[in-house]
């Protein structure tokens, strides 16, 4: 076990508080200390919602555990039955209350409550927060839907001649990675291609809607970080085919289109659905100075499968390094990284993320909140594509990332960081221009700015400042000023270079002609 300041994912519970947040008439009890309700405010700050999660805690405290905290359960499991009167109890323990070996579960099942319960074992010092969503969501679909699975040898009656095609999308919940946008966004394109929407689950349903899970014709797996297990199970139980194309991006918009077409029956021309600006912004003049962009990809399973095919067959860029947090996607991701001639970087540990992208220097990131920190830290470009994310990431306005449109918002994403990185690289450029430096007056004004013509005096990196050795390397101004040229985005390996290089050749003073010898050099 290790420590760590930031984690891509929190422990099983927060996943089963997701499932409770995103469904209605649904309560979960928790057997936890006080200290893990700061889960609330994941809902409330981050999702910016105008209610708190469903979530009732035990909250046992130190002095609680020289008593039976047994009984603590029981009483909480019964006070939430009286006051909301839930269609159905999730029952489940954070890691610290799994210590107590209360096993709320089998004291909520013998406890003669109103409501029917369904206990979860949350695995908490094995398994992650998507695996905890992933776990409830079936565990929950399992119950309710158990006795109502399809015999031994009993097929499922065909749909009605008259009777549109439907499917449920599953897996979207909250806190996931602009599901509300998406789920609406899916619904659009299926309404286009005259299939019904049945069910969405577990975002904004009812554990009523869940019983009318069996009533479609396919599962569209939305969320596989979610809907996995649930998919694969209705599968086997109610013969329902699973439709597994994210409709994430311009091409797998019209995968997804097909498969749902050959899927269902359908005689539909994927031309005729819908259509994005994607691939003519791709093409145009504009974006041909991005084409082989090196990006750094990293995030959860799902985005980044899809962000890898978007970001090398429909936007040009060479992806230099790929890899998730997602061990329950890994095999996924190697097999796509093997395709790109890549090694998967399967890690939950920032620092080795930190190190890869430091030493790939990509001119853009695509990953989570943290890689944001990262790219920020190391000076280059970064887009979020994927959980985890904070509040800049969860917008009030219309933003999804799947469908045609979403192809859309991703292309303005992805670009924009470039695009403002490119202005950087000229205003930098242009600092000691005698209309442009930093002293001059606006142009407008008739000013002649103040473009300076200082001495080539020496000034001394970090390094050399810190210490009194003969070997330490200075740079002069004049270079200084010549590295400032170079693109912010690579301007940190230039450096790094040039001073190795000034190293091996025993200089103490870089100037302009040792920054282009190393240049050279590095270019051979």
């Amino acid at each position: 076990m290790e420590l760590a300041l930031w984690t891509y994912e929190g422990p099983p519970h927060v996943g089963a508080i997701r499932i409770a947040a995103s469904m209605r008439d649904v309560h979960l009890v928790l057997h936890a200390p006080q200290g893990d309700t700061y889960a609330d405010l994941l809902f409330t700050m981050i999702e910016r919602e105008n209610r708190r999660p469903p979530v009732t805690w035990t909250t046992f405290q130190a002095r609680d555990l020289g008593s039976s905290t047994a009984e603590m359960v029981i009483n909480t499991l019964e006070g939430v039955c009286e006051r909301y009167s839930p269609q159905v109890l999730l029952v489940a323990e954070s890691c610290t209350g799994e210590l107590l070996q209360d096993q709320p579960g089998a004291l909520a099942k013998g406890a003669n409550l109103s409501a029917p319960v369904i206990p979860i074992e949350m695995a908490a010092y094995t398994h992650k927060e998507n695996w905890g969503a992933s776990e409830t969501f079936y565990q929950l679909v399992r119950g309710l839907l158990a006795a109502r699975a399809l015999k031994p040898g009993e097929t499922k009656a065909p749909r009605a001649a008259d009777q549109p095609p439907s499917v449920n999308l599953i897996g979207p919940t909250k806190l996931g990675f602009r599901c509300r946008d998406d789920v609406v966004e899916v619904q659009k394109l299926l309404e286009q291609m005259g299939v019904r929407v049945n069910v969405v689950a577990p975002l904004d349903s009812t554990p009523r809607d869940l019983l009318r899970i069996p009533d479609a014709d396919a599962n569209v797996n939305l969320a596989p970080e979610v809907g996995d297990l649930t998919c694969d199970w209705l599968k086997r139980q109610f013969q329902q085919p699973i439709i597994s194309t994210v409709p994430m991006g311009w091409g797998a918009t019209r995968d997804f289109i097909a498969e749902v077409s050959e899927t269902l029956g359908l005689d539909i021309d994927v031309e005729s659905v819908g259509d994005s600006r994607l691939p003519w912004y791709s093409r145009s003049v504009d974006s041909t100075y991005l084409t082989n962009k090196r990006v750094f990809i990293f995030a959860d399973g799902t985005h980044a499968i899809a962000a890898a095919r978007i970001a090398r067959d429909e936007m040009g860029f060479e992806v230099v390094g790929l890899g998730t947090y997602s061990r329950e996607r890994a095999r996924d991701v190697r097999a796509l990284a093997k395709e790109y001639g890549l090694e998967a970087l399967i890690t939950d540990d920032y620092l080795a993320v930190e190190r890869a992208v430091e030493a790939l220097q990509p001119e853009l990131v695509l990953g989570t909140q943290m890689e944001r920190h990262i790219a920020k830290r190391l000076g280059l470009p970064c887009a979020v594509i994927s959980t985890p994310a904070h509040v800049q990431d969860y917008p009030a306005r219309y933003s999804p990332q799947m469908g045609f449109e979403g192809a859309n918002v991703l292309f303005d994403t992805w670009v924009h960081p470039l695009i403002m990185g490119l202005e950087e690289h000229l205003l930098t450029m242009f600092r000691d221009d005698f209309e442009f430096n930093d002293t001059a007056a606006p142009s407008h004004l008739g000013g002649e700015g103040g473009g300076a013509h200082q001495p080539d005096i020496v000034a001394l990196t970090e390094e050399a400042a810190e210490t009194d050795e003969p070997g330490a390397i200075a740079w002069a101004v004049s270079a200084e000023k010549e590295l400032r040229k170079i693109p912010f985005f690579v301007r940190g390996k230039a450096r790094r270079n040039t001073e190795h290089f000034a190293i091996e050749n025993g200089l103490s003073v870089i100037d302009v002609e040792t920054l282009y010898e190393a240049k050279a050099h590095y270019s051979r």
